[in-house]
């Protein structure tokens, strides 16, 4: 039976602040809580409050004296993205890691988000495109590290471009895959940009493999009512620690990327077991679709098109 009692080391992170979306539940809120423990000031952004609450609870429970608060946020609402990036502009305290987690997985039938984009694309990468659009002066400030979530998905499929909002023929597998691919393009691009115009930022991404996370539960707000047989058959593999990693396992490619010393800029970290589905972290090979710095600075310019956000 493949180990799953690996782990890394999270450097002191003592007098950083960091933002982890998604941090609610599953490995967002596994990432907090080791930050938390790193002694990072670590700020949970939610669209629910009381699902916040309780992962404040869950958080001190593991680390009683945490620096951690919540904030609001609903990455599907371009003016909620807004707002929270002018709280914290507000608080004028600079942000030295910022995590991507946050995201939807497969809505059945195709939803769109408060600005009419169609909502994996939209909560995806456009949500977390805006805020680091927002936040940008704060992470320079901070010579942050990003970490964006990204997905096994993003290496099949491909970028709709033709209909990037899937209005002709929708697919739920092959939009997620492009909101994975896009989020993956422009975490890369943000990082040679920043080298290039010495922004002081260094962005990687990370993928979790596969979990028994809340992405493919059920969840009314996505239009799916039960758990589908995917991820009773994920829960059933982790329980019995077959190919697949936990949720804590899982957890690790984002917390190393954020916060090893050695972790590389412009890198992919995931599972090093195999089909890079569970296991360790490692660096991986980027995927083909991430490759293409054409396609990196298209998907940044149609980006900063559609959510009306300029990220310079």
């Amino acid at each position: 039976m493949p180990r799953t009692d690996f782990d890394i080391t999270v450097p002191d992170l003592s007098g950083k602040r960091a933002v982890v979306t998604g941090a609610s539940d599953g490995i967002g809120l596994c990432i907090a809580t080791r930050l938390a423990a790193a002694g990072a000031e670590v700020l949970l952004p939610v669209r629910n409050p009381r699902k916040g609450e309780a992962a404040l609870d869950a958080v001190r429970a593991q680390v009683p004296d945490a620096d951690v608060s919540l904030r609001t946020l609903d990455l599907s609402s371009l003016t909620s993205v807004a707002a929270l990036g002018k709280t914290l502009l507000a608080e004028d305290r600079p942000i030295h890691l910022l995590v991507n987690n946050a995201g939807v997985m497969t809505p059945p039938e195709r939803r769109t988000t408060a600005d009419g984009f169609e909502l994996q694309f939209g909560t995806n990468h456009l949500g977390h495109f805006a805020l680091v659009a927002h936040l940008l002066p704060l992470l320079r400030a901070g010579q942050a590290r990003v970490t964006s979530q990204i997905s096994v998905a993003a290496n099949r499929n491909d970028i709709n471009w033709d209909d990037l909002n899937w209005e002709r023929s929708y697919d739920g597998m092959r939009a997620y895959s492009q909101s994975k691919i896009a989020l993956g393009l422009f975490g890369l691009e943000l990082d040679r940009r920043s080298a290039a115009g010495d922004w002081g930022i260094t962005s990687n991404l990370s993928h979790p493999g596969v979990a028994p996370t809340n992405l493919l539960a059920a969840r009314p707000e996505v239009g799916r009512d039960r758990d589908t047989l995917g991820v009773r058959a994920i829960s059933a593999l982790s329980a019995r620690g077959i190919l697949l990693g936990t949720v804590r396992t899982a957890s690790l490619p984002a917390l190393y990327g954020a916060t090893s010393p050695p972790a590389g800029r412009g890198a992919l970290y995931g599972p090093s077991g195999l089909g890079h589905l569970g296991g360790p972290p490692a660096r991986q090979k980027l995927y083909s679709r991430l490759r293409s710095t054409d396609d990196a600075h298209r998907v940044w310019a149609r980006s900063e098109e559609l959510t009306g956000v300029r990220c310079a």
